[in-house]
């Protein structure tokens, strides 16, 4: 295995350091996914910026872990599942959520149509049939969330790759949500 640099202030490249400064400011830590990203400095901004995108969308907390969680749960990664669960009660999430997202249980009727609709996105890379866009449409979604769902799906194959390439070691805070592929 190829071992990847878990970067602080004083190792990162020089262009990297004022995002991990800005990561420091965010979350109060430097998380090992930035830490690994910031070998390349412009793979850290676009994934902060397609953070804060992902952020400023249309879809509240609990949509935003549906998406978030489908795509980590799909691609079975073994940081971003239990980040996420620890970032999704921090945004007050319900717990019963939280569970069927890593369990792949039954949701709430609209949120299983936004988990059905994310998995179709990653399994079929875009190509999603008009049946199942009118589907999700139909489920209380909109024209923006479609493509909305575009954005969430990007940011989360930029952190699940490189947390599968870099077997990024999951952070303190984080590793009470240790998860693992069934």
């Amino acid at each position: 295995m190829t071992d990847f640099t878990l970067h602080t202030l004083e190792s990162a490249p020089e262009e990297a350091k004022s995002l991990l400064e800005a990561s420091q400011k965010s979350f109060g830590m430097i998380p090992n996914l930035h830490a690994v990203m910031a070998e390349a400095p412009g793979l850290l901004e676009g994934y902060q910026v397609l953070h804060r995108l992902v952020l400023e969308s249309s879809f509240d907390n609990d949509e935003k872990t549906v998406v978030w969680q489908t795509v980590n749960v799909e691609h079975e990664c073994h940081y971003c599942v239990p980040a996420h669960t620890g970032i999704a009660y921090s945004m007050k999430v319900d717990e019963a959520i939280v569970e069927a997202l890593r369990n792949k249980t039954e949701l709430p009727a609209k949120l299983e149509a936004l988990r059905e609709f994310t998995l179709d996105v990653v399994r079929n890379r875009g190509n999603v049939d008009d049946a199942k866009v009118s589907a999700f449409l139909e489920a209380g979604f909109t024209k923006r969330q479609v493509l909305e769902v575009v954005l969430v799906v990007s940011q989360k194959v930029m952190s699940n790759y490189v947390n599968h390439l870099a077997e990024t070691p999951v952070d303190e805070p984080f590793k009470k949500f240790a998860w693992e592929a069934k």
